[in-house]
């Protein structure tokens, strides 16, 4: 079986050599991640271009995700050598851009002491520290260590949601988005999101004529608003490391699984982020407890799973994306496919006159026909890629290959399970372009004669159009 879950790679300045990226593309990255909490806007837009041309060199689709900062706090530098925050200790919390130590850490954020009350816990980085805040002066709060740690360069400095002033998108965010968009980037991820209000300030077009906009979800309000983001959103991510500071740490395995079985039943490709092969920053191998955590990843249903300080910052990029895909592709084998079929059904149909219903009962249509018939391929013909996604939802055994007319819509498609995305010839009649997919899929190795496939289409609003072939 050939790996259905994806992989995203975070590009920085250990993988953006255009060797290394080559390597990782061999190595089984489907998508890389440009984020923009780190360096400049040159930069990123540097690294964009290089990953779109060792993917044409390559002669593989690769989807790029650039993500979006956000209202980002973080802390001055704790220096290159980095600073130990020990436990039980007291810190003085101050706003400053100048330097961090063991006794003060500046937080370039004017806003810090007033956003701030006594008792609130803090977060740094991805919540290895944990500051608990006695009280709050005119001029500087003390905190306690509750969880230490070495602390390098300049952190984000976690401020409870519910508390912080600043909206997203901020004003940075959308020029960065802007620069983007002109360069037609596939998926835009947007951090600290609170609601569906947030996504639709973006204002992009929808998919495919704009990017996929991903929402992370990394606060309690996200939690709290999960239907409405889901239903502004193309995409989500559960960003593990920010939502674990703001939830007890025992209640996040239950968000993820239950974030995930609401966003793939909506339709929506969710991506597992934070920490999965965390030790492989410095290791050549991950601990055998990270191994699990990204196969249990896959058995809630992930669309995707990410990497991100491992490839970025990381002593291994390329190797890393190879375990990461191995450990994936073997969880694939492991996969209950019937069960995850049947829960989603039970998920979704519920009211006929709902708008998607049409889809639900076609897609659930042909991945019951695959099973039964041992189908060689699910054949989606779909301009936007919604008929694709829809279908992918079911985690069909059987292969799926995504046609689309569309290129963007095509790199878009390399985020979601199990799909194989492929560029149509822009036919005018439904008969033309099975015709066109037909032979493709053929060519291409993934169906042979005597094979029976599922064709589906939409034909008007809706996945409406299914049909079981034998190819000749």
């Amino acid at each position: 079986m050939t790996r259905r879950t994806k992989i995203i790679a975070t590009i920085g300045p250990a993988s953006e050599s255009p060797e290394t990226l080559r390597a990782m593309v061999d190595a089984g990255m489907d998508v890389a991640r440009i984020g923009l909490a780190h360096g400049s806007l040159e930069e990123a837009l540097g690294r964009f271009h290089r990953v779109r041309q060792v993917a044409r060199e390559a002669g593989k689709r690769v989807g790029t995700l650039v993500d979006l900062p956000g209202p980002k706090v973080r802390t001055a530098s704790f220096g290159t050598g980095g600073v130990e925050l020990i436990a039980n200790t007291e810190v003085e919390i101050r706003v400053g851009d100048h330097r961090s130590t063991a006794e003060a850490v500046e937080v370039d954020y004017e806003n810090l002491l007033h956003d701030m009350a006594g008792g609130d816990q803090v977060a740094l980085g991805d919540g290895q520290v944990l500051l608990e805040i006695i009280d709050v002066g005119a001029d500087k709060a003390r905190a306690r260590v509750l969880h230490g740690d070495m602390v390098h360069g300049r952190p984000g400095f976690r401020i409870p949601s519910d508390r912080l002033s600043l909206g997203t998108p901020t004003r940075e965010d959308l020029r960065a988005l802007d620069a983007f968009l002109d360069e037609g980037v596939d998926m835009v991820a947007l951090s600290f999101v609170r609601s569906g209000h947030d996504v639709r300030r973006m204002g992009v077009e929808p998919h495919p004529t704009g990017p996929l906009v991903i929402a992370k979800i990394e606060t309690r309000a996200a939690v709290d608003n999960l239907a409405g983001i889901i239903e502004a959103s193309a995409g989500i991510m559960v960003a593990r490391g920010d939502l674990g500071t703001e939830c007890r740490i025992e209640e996040t395995p239950h968000l993820q699984k239950q974030i995930i079985r609401e966003c793939i039943a909506g339709g929506l490709p969710v991506i597992t982020a934070t920490q999965m092969l965390d030790s492989m920053v410095q290791a050549s191998t991950p601990t055998r407890a990270e191994a699990s955590d990204v196969a249990n990843a896959v058995f809630d249903g992930s669309s995707a799973v990410m990497l991100s300080a491992e490839t970025a910052i990381g002593a291994h990029p390329a190797a890393t994306v190879g375990t990461m895909a191995r450990i994936a592709q073997r969880a694939d084998e492991e996969f209950d496919y019937v069960r995850w079929g049947e829960s989603i059904r039970r998920l979704r149909m519920t009211d006929a006159n709902a708008p998607k219903s049409i889809t639900d009962a076609m897609t659930g249509a042909a991945a019951n026909a695959a099973n039964e018939l041992n189908m060689a391929a699910i054949i989606c013909i779909s301009a936007s890629g919604f008929t694709v996604r829809s279908m992918a939802r079911f985690r069909p055994q059987t292969p799926i290959l995504g046609f689309s007319t569309s290129d963007r819509t095509a790199h878009q498609l390399t985020l979601s399970w199990g799909v194989t995305p492929m560029l149509a010839q822009n036919r005018s009649s439904y008969e033309d372009r099975l015709a066109d997919a037909l032979g493709q899929a053929q060519k291409a190795g993934y169906i042979r004669s005597g094979d029976i496939v599922a064709v589906l289409a939409g034909m008007a609003q809706a996945t409406d159009a299914l049909r079981l072939v034998r190819i000749d």
